[in-house]
């Protein structure tokens, strides 16, 4: 891929949104979601990375306002979207804003933070209504259950274990989120290509059940 794939409208829920203090300090851009408002597929991170303001395409969330275009995870999951021809899917974050460690580097989003954000991620999956939600990571995973009240256990025992979603009306279909895939998808057993095909051919299924 020569460069980013993603749409350059953002669906903007709450211009200048301060419900978190310690995100507002630590963010340049709210990164709302982006994509097809129709799409069958959702894609939902855990919050934008720190990125790089001086890369020439992947800068990351936190600059382009846009979930997944940093380099490292925003190019593994836009190819993953446009190996499946998705590359119009609805992309998003639980979190919205970039939280920062003190460092310059991420740190993982505060209960409170989720918590915050929570409302959010409900208007866009539905207003959305998309037949499958692919959840990128355990953050990503718990939130979107927390919205109907449910937890997880043994979070990566339930990969690409299609979760149904009666209130939401839709299935969630938790993977690794790729900072962290090729350490799990070994010990889950699979390589490289066989997570890649694994992965697509549970949001088809996903798909293919939802229209039925």
């Amino acid at each position: 891929m020569d460069g980013p794939r993603y749409p350059d409208e953002r669906h903007v829920l709450e211009a200048d949104c301060a419900r978190c203090p310690a995100l507002v300090d630590c963010r340049t851009e709210i990164s709302w979601g982006t994509g097809d408002l129709d799409s069958d597929v959702m894609v939902v991170g855990e919050a934008p990375g720190a990125g790089n303001p001086d890369a020439e395409t992947w800068r990351g969330g936190n600059w382009t306002g846009k979930a997944y275009t940093a380099r490292h995870s925003g190019r593994r999951v836009r190819r993953l979207l446009a190996e499946i021809e998705r590359p119009d899917a609805y992309v998003t974050n639980a979190v919205k804003c970039f939280p920062c460690d003190g460092e310059g580097s991420n740190r993982e989003p505060t209960e409170t933070e989720r918590a915050n954000c929570r409302s959010h991620l409900q208007t866009e999956i539905e207003s959305v209504e998309p037949a499958v939600i692919v959840a990128t990571g355990k953050h990503a995973t718990t939130t979107i259950l927390a919205i109907e009240n449910r937890e997880i256990d043994g979070f990566v025992d339930r990969i690409l274990d299609p979760i149904e979603l009666a209130e939401l009306e839709t299935t969630l279909l938790p993977i690794l989120h790729p900072s962290y895939q090729d350490i799990w998808r070994a010990r889950l057993g699979y390589s490289a290509e066989e997570y890649r095909t694994a992965v697509h051919d549970a949001i088809e299924t996903a798909l293919d059940d939802g229209s039925a």
